[in-house]
């Protein structure tokens, strides 16, 4: 069982692209978080909606988060999925005094050179012709996200540098982000631990052992 710090620690999970903070990940995570009298706060960032998703806007909504925490004396310890990985990554970089400790789940990093990859080549086309690209959003409806977005994250730091102790999960069978992306980034920098799993992108089937790696981090002092 972790000894939760006297100092106020406030935990978040980040979700990723195309998803949301009903993500059934997520959800399972706050229920696991829950049992152990842990609330695992899901802000929603797509800001300002996912058709016209942005980076600095999400970022944003972070700040919005941490409103009441810097108030009450809090800092963080967030659980960044994905592109919610960079996210969090990224604030905790932004803002190193407000982020004790982070876990990151197939973080996606380096996004601007993956997703060539993951659309190809013919709907990359497409979407810089047209300006948007159909894709399903969290709930798994069709939205035309803009294309502004794949600019924007080519002018964003590809790797975030992280400023705590970092814990990064990732599967062995990502088929979005390769794992060894991961093992490169940890390898580079020592306050960073990296865990393999049995699983792909979205490592559902490893939400028990994610929880029971999160919290033992997370509570350390």
């Amino acid at each position: 069982m972790p000894q939760w710090p006297l100092v106020s620690r406030r935990f978040a999970y980040i979700h990723g692209f195309a998803s949301s903070p009903l993500s059934k990940k997520g959800l399972l995570l706050a229920q696991r978080f829950e049992e152990r009298g842990l609330t695992l706060e899901r802000p929603d960032l797509n800001r300002p909606s996912f058709a016209r998703l942005s980076h600095d806007a999400a970022l944003a909504a972070l700040d919005d988060m941490d409103v009441g925490a810097r108030a009450a004396g809090a800092t963080w310890g967030l659980v960044g999925s994905s592109l919610g990985g960079w996210l969090a990554a990224r604030w905790a970089e932004l803002h190193p005094g407000r982020v004790e400790r982070l876990v990151l789940l197939c973080p996606g990093f380096d996004l601007a050179s993956r997703w060539p990859v993951i659309f190809g080549e013919a709907a990359m086309a497409r979407w810089r012709g047209s300006g948007f690209l159909e894709l399903p959003d969290g709930s798994g409806v069709s939205t035309p996200v803009h294309y502004g977005f794949y600019e924007e994250s080519k002018r964003q730091p590809a790797c975030p540098e992280v400023p705590c102790p970092t814990l990064i999960l990732h599967g062995t069978r990502d088929e979005v982000v390769p794992f060894e992306q991961s093992q490169r980034y940890a390898a580079a920098r020592p306050r960073v631990e990296l865990v393999e799993l049995d699983g792909d992108h979205r490592l559902m089937e490893c939400v028990d052992r994610i929880a029971e790696e999160a919290i033992a981090f997370l509570g350390e002092g």
